[in-house]
């Protein structure tokens, strides 16, 4: 790429690579020529990893089969966002992808939660802060409100958690639903992932 394409911008993390052509013929041009680069390496890309992808946006409005891909557990892909002014409009955007909110509900699962119930709360933040401190850290760097969901997740294995804590709230999950919302907005700060839901309603 430095020698042969230094004009076409591209990015790399280990096997994975992302290069930025500004039309399909250069596109395609540059897919051959690193087919071949490969291959005189003993080496071939990835057949179904190896996409052209269309970056469509209001500015790019063309039709082509694929306009999303996923790169470093992000999903790139046409979303609505709005301007300074408020106006909505349609940009190609990275938010965390559907894999890396799976893997981070599956890792929230294997904390078994609800079977803490000998420790308080800020027991729980300390032990689980270091790791959400990283989710949030890295996934809300681009289309943030794509990992609510995820954050959301996490805060009802809280609220599972109080009802097994609290005699006052066993059967009770709505309750303890609100009970933790009302910590969360009265501690703000205890859990990593709370500013970032409840900062601006607090």
């Amino acid at each position: 790429m430095a020698r042969h394409y230094p004009h076409i911008p591209f990015e790399r993390y280990a096997d994975d690579g992302v290069a930025h052509c500004r039309s399909l013929k250069q596109a395609e041009e540059l897919k051959a020529a690193l087919a071949e680069r490969f291959r005189h390496c003993g080496l071939e890309l990835h057949p179904l990893k190896t996409r052209i992808i269309y970056c469509k946006d209001d500015d790019r409005r063309e039709d082509y089969p694929e306009t999303r891909f996923d790169f470093l557990g992000y999903t790139f892909r046409p979303r609505r966002s709005k301007n300074r002014w408020g106006k909505a409009f349609i940009n190609f955007r990275p938010a965390i992808s559907n894999k890396a909110a799976k893997a981070i509900r599956q890792e929230v699962r294997s904390w078994k939660l609800h079977l803490c119930s000998d420790k308080s709360l800020d027991d729980l933040a300390r032990m689980f802060n270091a790791v959400i401190w990283g989710w949030v850290g890295y996934y809300s760097a681009f289309y943030k409100s794509a990992l609510y969901p995820t954050l959301r997740h996490l805060d009802r294995k809280l609220v599972l958690w109080a009802t097994r804590k609290f005699k006052r709230l066993r059967g009770h999950r709505r309750r303890a639903d609100h009970w933790l919302r009302g910590v969360a907005r009265r501690q703000i700060g205890l859990f990593a992932h709370w500013r970032l839901l409840y900062g601006q309603a607090g």
